[in-house]
């Protein structure tokens, strides 16, 4: 049986205002989210990938209300939290917590970071000092270090460490949804592999959902129960993780998945080259943001309404926007 949504983004959109001139009046608007649906089970790990600048770190961001949206609705545990003010907001965020991407930047260096990992039980009023130190201390030794390294300011740690103590800070709280913005990215390889495992394991081990935001699909592949791709501020596919790997429908999956780095030199492998840049966020085309780009792209239909997603063949769960591909079995070449 299908667990039940947690949380569900409904038609979420998020613009930002660009202002210029020497009054600085807006002058045009960021579509940086457009219309997002996407819903997130109990307990599953969902991949959210694109390019940079594709509004994957702002849609995160707007699910754990560090962003208001323009528009649209978001829904926990079956209630509408998009406007939670007060009180009700600050119970809500301790259900629902984030991993930065730099985890030094994220971290005061002013401050032990036994009593950063400990300021949110602080906030919320959890336990006396005695309590919140030994809920630090096992919470520390959970993803990997040592009780000790409490009293010690974030320089004094490794990336892969400080991102480790930021993991510690997202979990103290005991969240049931965990928001992970491009959480090794700015990791040496090695050390990617280390935290992925260890996030994996904690998935597992406290019964997390996750939702972990990247744009390598390598690194999605190995944490990740189903994968959504956006490309300029919308999902264009989202599916389980085999179905996405072993048979991408969007012509962006086939482009982001021909780029994963094969290490095998005899292998053969068809890479899809892109032509021309990701259009600007301020200006996208009409129809499917990814027509000029497409390699299938029919003139007259790509390039003038927008592709809703639609299952894709009898796979109900997976889901593309794609006017060629959702419609008919065969591609159509551009003319």
């Amino acid at each position: 049986m299908m667990a039940e949504p947690l949380i569900e983004a409904r038609d979420l959109v998020k613009q930002f205002p660009v202002k210029g001139g020497i009054l600085q009046r807006q002058t045009a608007t960021v579509d940086a989210v457009d219309g997002v649906n996407l819903e997130i089970r109990r307990g599953e790990s969902v991949g959210l990938v694109g390019e940079s600048g594709c509004g994957k770190t702002t849609l995160g961001r707007m699910l754990v209300k560090l962003l208001e949206p323009t528009s649209g609705s978001i829904v926990f545990d079956g209630r509408d939290v998009t406007h939670l003010k007060g009180q009700e907001l600050k119970a809500f965020r301790r259900r629902v917590q984030i991993i930065f991407q730099d985890p030094y930047s994220s971290l005061d260096p002013r401050t032990q970071v036994g009593d950063s990992i400990a300021e949110g039980l602080r906030l919320h009023r959890i336990g006396d000092r005695s309590e919140r130190r030994e809920r630090v201390r096992r919470m520390l030794e959970l993803v990997g270090l040592e009780a000790r390294h409490a009293g010690r300011y974030p320089h004094e740690f490794s990336g892969g460490q400080r991102q480790r103590i930021g993991i510690a800070r997202a979990l103290i709280l005991e969240p049931d949804l965990v928001v992970a913005d491009e959480p090794v990215s700015a990791l040496d390889v090695s050390v990617q592999a280390q935290v992925l495992n260890l996030l994996k394991e904690l998935q597992s081990e406290l019964d997390l959902t996750l939702l972990f935001v990247a744009h390598n699909l390598a690194v999605v592949e190995h944490i990740s129960d189903r994968v959504a791709v956006m490309y300029l501020g919308r999902v264009v596919e989202i599916t389980d993780r085999e179905q996405l790997y072993g048979n991408p429908t969007h012509p962006y999956t086939e482009a982001l998945l021909s780029a994963i780095p094969i290490p095998d030199p005899d292998r053969p492998r068809n890479r899809m080259i892109l032509q021309g840049d990701v259009p600007s966020p301020i200006n996208p085309p009409a129809g499917c943001h990814f027509h000029p780009r497409c390699p299938i792209a029919v003139d007259g239909l790509c390039n003038v309404d927008v592709p809703p997603l639609l299952p894709v063949g009898d796979v109900r769960d997976h889901l593309a926007a794609c006017h060629v591909r959702t419609t008919s079995s065969e591609p159509v070449a551009r003319e």
